[in-house]
């Protein structure tokens, strides 16, 4: 297509803007982007509705979700809060009650996780190791951070007051690397020596006290590591 021109009027042939092709003449501003967002929002009203409506609703859901969330917990903490004055008073039975309907009616929260800790200290409490499993073997897994530590070193204890050192060492190891204090993962670990040492693995022990000499020598646990790795390797291990 031949582009049209025109004579300015010194005499010179100057091109016209190609309008056509929808070209923006020289020295023409563009619109501002929120008169061409109003312009687009304007051209889709029905599609704007929509989405609006959508952000509308979901943060209506967001909100009542917390609300019923928080709602939730403050009951629950409430409830454990009764539990855990008849568990401090040493009414077990009752304590144990209690914390069982915690449990079950507020899975989820916060005031479950301590009540499944509370009830396997009573469990343990009352010489029912095995409950004690059955309470944190699949909770220890997935507990809460601020929980799992606590979890797996009850049930460590639960597995050596069953009888059955391989597993109480596993636990108090799966602890040790949960807890977030130096102190607590010393401890553990010095825990699943003792278990490791009475399942007869050797090795398995000898590498837990090792750990703790190595890892955490400024831990109260670290001399008594240095004693069992005497015992264990007859003076070799140091």
């Amino acid at each position: 297509m031949a582009t049209a021109t025109r004579t300015g009027t010194t005499g010179t042939t100057v091109a016209a803007p190609n309008t056509a092709t929808g070209g923006t003449p020289p020295g023409t501003q563009r619109a501002p982007f929120s008169h061409r967002f109003v312009g687009w929002v304007k051209a889709h009203r029905q599609i704007t509705s929509w989405v609006g409506a959508i952000l509308v609703v979901g943060a209506v859901l967001f909100v009542w979700t917390l609300s019923t969330r928080r709602r939730t917990e403050e009951i629950a903490s409430r409830d454990l809060q009764g539990a855990r004055f008849a568990f401090e008073n040493q009414n077990l039975p009752l304590a144990a009650s209690e914390l069982a309907k915690v449990i079950e009616n507020y899975a989820g929260t916060n005031a479950a996780a301590e009540a499944r800790i509370l009830l396997a200290n009573v469990r343990l409490l009352e010489k029912q190791p095995q409950q004690a499993i059955t309470v944190l073997k699949d909770f220890a897994t997935g507990a809460p951070q601020a929980f799992q530590a606590q979890a797996y070193g009850l049930l460590g204890t639960a597995y050596e007051d069953m009888g059955q050192p391989r597993a109480a060492g596993e636990a108090y190891e799966n602890g040790s690397a949960a807890a977030r204090l130096d102190f607590l993962k010393a401890q553990m670990l010095s825990d699943a020596g003792r278990a490791w040492t009475t399942a007869a693995d050797t090795a398995r022990a000898v590498a837990d006290y090792r750990r703790i000499v190595k890892e955490f020598p400024k831990e109260g646990m670290a001399g008594e590591a240095k004693v069992r790795l005497g015992e264990l390797t007859r003076g070799t291990a140091l």
